[in-house]
């Protein structure tokens, strides 16, 4: 078996688009993702999971209805299964995410910022 150290800056660089998460590490059933965002993503919720989103460069809100959490680099916040959220970043913003595997990005909303699943850097 080969070990290898993943460089998060490395596979950041290999993409540019907004809300697309990239898959680049998998434990048990989780993947983790890498995404660059900006502007504001929809209103959606994951009914059958936690979501973890992990700042690793820049800066970003999720928007609840009734508030918001306001997260910078180095900061995680973990959105409970079932609370409809919206994330916000003024400007770009890389994020890892980590959720089950097969987790669609915009839950049951659906539209046109659904990223394509299993898709891997």
């Amino acid at each position: 078996m080969e070990y290898i150290a993943l460089n998060l800056n490395e596979k950041l660089s290999q993409f540019s688009e907004h809300w697309s998460p990239k898959i680049f590490a998998r434990m048990n059933d989780y993947h983790f993702k890498l995404a660059k965002i900006q502007g504001e993503f929809v209103w959606h919720s994951h009914v059958d999971t936690d979501e973890v989103f992990m700042v690793l460069g820049g800066s970003m809100a999720i928007e609840f209805r009734d508030g918001r959490v306001d997260l910078k680099a180095g900061e995680v916040f973990v959105v409970p299964k079932g609370v409809e959220h919206k994330p916000v970043a003024e400007s770009e913003c890389k994020i890892m995410l980590i959720e089950p595997s097969g987790t669609v990005n915009t839950g049951e909303a659906g539209g046109h910022l659904t990223a394509k699943d299993n898709v891997w850097i």
